[in-house]
């Protein structure tokens, strides 16, 4: 799992559904500004692991047996963002009115996961993880950077340094000019954090660093020597964006 410089938030997952939180679970796994504090199965636990450790971001499913979701909310004063998790519509106003985050059907896909998170984080932080991690706040000036879990270790891994991304099914493989790194992660995710002023999606194996392209036509694009396919759907939006350099 990648790590944008060293902001992480907390999450707690509540549901008494063990699939349930199977699915959010992997869902925070490929965002790298998330982090798993811990699960509960019901609304007590989680009333208990609330004031036990600083939790960020709450999913929270609504009907659960002992107390629900909406009840959990009215019970304690001060609470982190909340992402309600529910088969059920009829909540939607009443949890609105309690000043949810947002409020995600299930099941939950990713695309709609992905949008609740940034709607949660801090404008600052959803505006780093959308586009701007050229914009680096670190004080030493140093290049941005993502961190990522490959060879039982964490791996940074410099944004100018990325040649290419390749999937591999579940896996993805970062071309740099360092040498390959391969971690568990997914492109839609990855996507999702990379600055597009620097990234493009070419393929849907493929996003390319669009300042090491070597030469290009509507079909491949080379980059230190390798030919990628140029997929078919994103070929206009490749092609645009590379003739504007």
């Amino acid at each position: 799992m990648p790590v944008l410089h060293n902001r992480i938030y907390n999450c707690l997952i509540v549901d008494d559904e063990p699939l349930a939180r199977e699915v959010i679970r992997r869902y925070i796994q490929q965002l790298p500004m998330l982090a798993i504090a811990g699960e509960c199965s019901n609304a007590v636990e989680a009333i208990v692991r609330l004031k036990q450790q600083p939790i960020d971001l709450l999913f929270l499913d609504i009907q659960m047996p002992k107390i629900s979701g909406i009840e959990l909310i009215k019970s304690i004063s001060s609470l982190p963002k909340i992402i309600l998790t529910t088969a059920f519509e009829q909540y939607a106003l009443q949890a609105f009115d309690l000043d949810v985050t947002d409020y995600l059907l299930k099941p939950v896909q990713f695309e709609r996961f992905l949008k609740a998170v940034m709607k949660a984080l801090p404008s600052n932080d959803t505006a780093a993880t959308e586009s701007s991690l050229v914009t680096n706040a670190d004080p030493l000036n140093e290049p941005p950077f993502l961190y990522f879990r490959a060879e039982r270790k964490m791996m940074k891994v410099y944004l100018d340094k990325i040649l290419y991304i390749e999937s591999l099914k579940d896996y993805i493989k970062i071309r740099t000019t360092d040498g390959d790194v391969i971690t568990k992660y997914s492109m839609a995710a990855l996507e999702a954090v990379l600055p597009d002023k620097r990234f493009i999606r070419i393929h849907r194996s493929f996003i390319a660093g669009i300042d090491k392209v070597n030469s290009f036509t509507s079909e491949q694009i080379e980059i230190g020597g390798v030919k990628l396919p140029v997929g078919k759907l994103y070929r206009m939006q490749v092609l645009k964006m590379l003739q504007g350099l």
